[in-house]
């Protein structure tokens, strides 16, 4: 008997295509919310551009979900591995804290049965939301998109104003969480 439906994400993995990539937080919980677990989201960012090879053109980091838009550098590659480099650091800084801190109530809300075994749950399962993008205009958009959104949550009257969003560089501050790399759109 075949097990319940999962919905499944589809991967374009088209050379020269940037990637709109929205993920969220375990049932959309704020888990976020912090400035040490924002960090160790970009942390994991900045580590996935090394290993995984890719551009990043804009960043954010909401109370319960993370917008990228990046762009691999490599012909192949596979969003499931860029996915899987941006969010299981994460979890594993997560769980380690939650132990550390002696957290058992948090540990156990993060926690569900999958099959036969319980799994430790930080992100929503699956690869969450994947736009293709290659023109300039759309790419553009969304860059504005991401960068609005603290705004239009009412944590912020700026975009620039909001820590972990590359919005701050875009507007010219050096001090920004995270470097984006500079790419020259067709």
């Amino acid at each position: 008997m075949a097990g319940p439906y999962r919905k499944r994400r589809r991967a374009i993995n088209e050379s020269g295509h940037a990637h709109f990539l929205t993920y969220s937080c375990w049932q959309r919980w704020p888990l976020l919310e912090k400035d040490r677990a924002c960090q160790w989201v970009v942390d994991a960012i900045d580590a996935a551009r090394s290993s995984q090879d890719f551009d990043l053109l804009a960043f954010v980091v909401m109370p319960e979900h993370v917008h990228l838009l990046l762009l691999p550098r490599r012909r192949d590659y596979e969003m499931r591995r860029i996915l899987a480099a941006l969010k299981s650091p994460v979890s594993r800084r997560a769980k380690e804290h939650l132990q550390v801190t002696g957290n058992t109530e948090w540990l156990e809300r993060l926690t569900a049965s999958h099959g036969n075994r319980r799994v430790f749950r930080f992100w929503q399962p699956g690869g969450g939301y994947d736009k293709n993008q290659w023109n300039e205009r759309p790419i553009r958009e969304t860059i504005d998109y991401i960068h609005a959104n603290p705004v239009r949550r009412g944590l912020v009257a700026g975009p620039a104003q909001w820590k972990w969003s590359s919005a701050g560089v875009y507007a010219g501050h050096t001090d920004g969480a995270l470097a984006i790399d500079s790419v020259k759109l067709d």
